[in-house]
């Protein structure tokens, strides 16, 4: 009989090295699975072949209600935990570990639809603008100019930012870059001019005076203080000093992204296109962007036609 944390390592690294997942997935899939271990035990189950449905659903509840070591998971959260355990059990059938799936009719639940958080055109300018201007700022001012213009310019995500090496750019005559998205999946991006410009100052004016601080030369495009690679919490910083100053609230990592979808669909583009620079796997995961536009249109139309409101 196999042990459910035997099956679980396995399990994790099958999805590491075959499925190619990215690290924090695999870091978010090993803390559900070792609760789910530490449910089991508490209840006396320790093989996979001891795991009844009624012991998944009860782990749900868990997970969705709290304990004394654990707060409540909100209704995404439980569902990526649901779905970590229900690909354990299905591997372990497949692997020939255990005989049945305990986990098959056991439903993760529906999250309520979260419409993606996106500001105004004028807004973005503002914000951009509150991170210093090309033409007249330092070194640290010109990294952020360029970091919050290429966020915008190409809808990467800040992760994919900050993994971002001067190889990867080409600033030539039809400037792109080269993103690796979830699960090492690479993807070309145009570069619009504005983040062109921005990223140039940079290049030439600001990356050469950080990256002189650093102990040996980093490929990185964004730069720390000390020379280093820009990390995620250093890129959320930028941003979120930048909304200060702009005077705009509840700016998030993924602002710029979603005001680059939205104003990408405003603008007519098609979805298949949006889906395919954003990295998105389905264009399920696109087709929210379509929903804000949308309630824009239904807000211009209430406003314009004689005969909307009476």
């Amino acid at each position: 009989m196999v042990s459910v944390a035997d099956a679980a390592g396995e399990y994790l690294r099958y999805l590491m090295v075959e499925r190619g997942l990215a690290a924090n997935t695999i870091e978010s899939y090993q803390r559900d699975l070792r609760r789910y271990a530490g449910l089991l035990a508490a209840r006396g189950v320790r093989t996979l072949d001891e795991v009844r449905p009624t012991d998944v659903a009860e782990f749900l509840a868990a997970i969705r209600e709290g304990d004394d070591s654990h707060k409540p998971l909100v209704a995404a959260s439980a569902g990526r935990a649901v779905i970590a355990v229900r690909g354990l059990h299905s591997f372990a059938l497949v692997q020939g570990m255990t005989a049945g799936d305990p986990a098959r009719e056991v439903s993760p639940p529906a999250p309520p639809r979260r419409l993606p958080k996106a500001i105004g055109v004028k807004e973005v300018e503002r914000l951009l603008a509150a991170a210093g201007s090309p033409a007249s700022a330092g070194p640290r001012e010109l990294r952020d100019r360029a970091l919050l213009e290429f966020l915008y310019s190409t809808g990467a995500r800040i992760s994919e930012t900050v993994s971002l090496d001067v190889d990867d750019l080409d600033l030539a005559a039809d400037p792109s870059v080269l993103l690796a998205g979830k699960g090492g999946k690479q993807r070309s991006v145009p570069v619009g001019s504005y983040a062109v410009r921005a990223i140039e100052a940079y290049l030439v004016r600001g990356r050469p005076a950080l990256a002189v601080a650093g102990r040996r030369a980093s490929p990185a495009v964004f730069l720390n203080a000390r020379g280093g690679r820009l990390t995620r919490q250093g890129a959320w910083g930028v941003l979120r000093e930048a909304g200060e100053r702009s005077g705009i609230k509840g700016v998030s990592p993924h602002t710029l992204r979603h005001s680059f979808a939205t104003h990408l669909l405003d603008g007519g583009a098609d979805i298949r296109v949006v889906q395919e620079l954003l990295g998105h796997a389905s264009v399920t995961t696109t087709q929210v962007y379509t929903l804000v536009t949308v309630d824009k249109l239904r807000e211009v139309y209430a406003a314009a036609h004689p005969r909307a409101l009476g």
